[in-house]
C-alpha cells in the first residue's frame, strides 16, 4: 500500500494565492437544477489577492464563498447535518470558521446506517486567521455530512457544506501538486515554508486501503496552530484535499501517518 502525500505552494508573494492553469469551460454531471447552491458551479483558483482561494476568470474566492452564502451557525455542543441525495455529487466542500475564538469539531460522513466512512477531528487555535477549507469525497450517494462542535457553549462556529464540481477545489489543487511522496505508517515528514506563502495545498491518498493521519501545522517549537485528525476507510475512492492557510513566518506543515507499519 502507498500512503502519498502531495504538499504545493499556495502563495508566492503576500497576497497572492497559487495559480492553476487556465482552463476551458468543462460540463459536470451536476447541473444547477439539481441542488440548489447561493453560488456559482465553477468555483475555480486562480489570480488575485483574498486568501488561499484568489479569484480568477470564472472562480470565486473563499471570502466570495462565505459572502454569497448562508453559513450555518453551529453552537457549542450542537450538531449540524447536511444530506446529498444527488448520486451526481461525488465530492463536497467543507468550510469552517469562527470570529476569532478556537475552532474544535467533528466532522464526519454518514452513508448509511451506522457506516462512516471519512472522518475528521478538526482544531484550529484562530478559527478566524485560519478558516478550515477541505473537500470529503461523496461517491454513490445519497451521503450526509454532520458537523458537531464539540467546543463549549461559548465558542459557536459557522459553517459552509456545499458541493465541490469536477472543475472545483479538488481539481485545482491536484492540478497545483509539486510533489509527492511516501510516509510510511508510523513515519512522518515536515515540510517548512517561506514567510511569503500565504497558503498550502494538500493532498493525502492511499492505492486503495485506509488512510490514517494527522495533520499539524506549526509556527514555534510544538506550537499547534491547526490540527486535523483524519480516517478514511478507503484513500483512493476518497482521498483528502485541504488548504492550510499559513500566515506569518516559521511555518511549517507536519504529516503523520498514524497507522501501522502495514500501512504505509
Amino acid at each position: 500500500m502507498m500512503f502519498s502525500a502531495a504538499i504545493a505552494l499556495a502563495a508566492l508573494t503576500g497576497a497572492n494565492a497559487f495559480v492553476a492553469p487556465q482552463r476551458s469551460a468543462t460540463t459536470t454531471q451536476l447541473a444547477m437544477s439539481d441542488f440548489y447552491t447561493s453560488v456559482r458551479d465553477n468555483v475555480a483558483v486562480g489570480q488575485g489577492s483574498g486568501g488561499p482561494l484568489a479569484s480568477g476568470a470564472g472562480g470565486r474566492d473563499l471570502a466570495e464563498i462565505w459572502d454569497n452564502s448562508s453559513p450555518v451557525i453551529v453552537q457549542g455542543g450542537s450538531l449540524r447535518t447536511w444530506s446529498f441525495a444527488n448520486p451526481a455529487i461525488e465530492s463536497v466542500q467543507v468550510l469552517l470558521k469562527t470570529e476569532g475564538r478556537p475552532l474544535d469539531a467533528d466532522v464526519e460522513l454518514w452513508q448509511g446506517p451506522d457506516n462512516t466512512p471519512h472522518k475528521m477531528r478538526v482544531y484550529v487555535e484562530d478559527g478566524a486567521l485560519r478558516t478550515f477549507n477541505a473537500v470529503i469525497g461523496t461517491p454513490r450517494g445519497p451521503n450526509t455530512v454532520a458537523i458537531r462542535n464539540i467546543g463549549q457553549l461559548e465558542f459557536p462556529l459557522d459553517a459552509v457544506v456545499r458541493p465541490d464540481r469536477d472543475d472545483g477545489l479538488a481539481a485545482n489543487i491536484a492540478s497545483v501538486a509539486q510533489r509527492s511522496e511516501t510516509v510510511q505508517g508510523g513515519a512522518l515528514r515536515t515540510y517548512p515554508f517561506d514567510p511569503a506563502v500565504d497558503s498550502v495545498a494538500i493532498i493525502l491518498k492511499t492505492d486503495g486501503r485506509p488512510l490514517n493521519a494527522r495533520i499539524e501545522l506549526l509556527q514555534g517549537p510544538n506550537n499547534n496552530k491547526q490540527v486535523v485528525e483524519l480516517y478514511t476507510e478507503d484513500g483512493l475512492d476518497r482521498p483528502f484535499f485541504a488548504i492550510v492557510e499559513t500566515p506569518g513566518s516559521g511555518n511549517v506543515v507536519r504529516v503523520v501517518n498514524t497507522a501501522p507499519v502495514e500501512f504505509p
